[in-house]
């Protein structure tokens, strides 16, 4: 098996879930049942950087949110699967569709339902935040929370590992 830095380097799309990994996990709703969520900017500047590192994205998430969906057209990420209770058919649908090897992908994580996914990919994130399961299938664990800056953390070992980028 390659190591991981050889694995890292490999990497041509990165695909996230939401609740846990691109936020903290926290649901704000408000008396009109509408729901908001809280995104870490760092992460978002990161992906802008994976962007000039040649890396895409997508997500893959359980719930059907209307902030996901904004916050996706924010960064530019257009592979979205929202609702989807059983991810591994989305990742599926994703493999065709993107013409991507599932070894040039990788998964970032924090439950039980990302582990088949995650068992997929080239290279599995779990957050710092991860559930004990998920974090031991994992090749990597970043030190940060999800919705703290651990989408950066393991972004920036992506860029890193293909050379860096760049800062404007």
């Amino acid at each position: 098996m390659k190591d991981i830095h050889d694995r890292l380097v490999a990497i041509e799309m990165v695909i996230f879930d939401v609740d846990g990994v691109l936020t903290d996990g926290t649901a704000i709703v408000d008396s009109e049942g509408r729901e908001a969520l809280r995104f870490d900017v760092q992460d978002g500047y990161g992906m802008f950087r994976g962007y000039r590192a040649g890396l895409t994205y997508a997500i893959i998430t359980g719930r059907s949110i209307r902030a996901v969906e904004h916050r996706a057209r924010d960064l530019r990420i257009e592979r979205l699967y929202l609702g989807q209770k059983i991810k591994q058919e989305a990742f599926a649908d994703l493999v065709e569709k993107s013409g991507i090897e599932t070894s040039a992908m990788a998964y970032v994580g924090d439950d039980l339902n990302d582990i088949k996914v995650m068992e997929q990919v080239g290279v599995s994130c779990a957050v710092a935040n991860a559930r004990p399961e998920v974090k031991e299938i994992a090749d990597v664990v970043t030190d940060a929370r999800g919705g703290y800056g651990a989408v950066r953390e393991f972004l920036e070992m992506i860029i890193t590992a293909k050379g860096g980028v760049d800062t404007p």
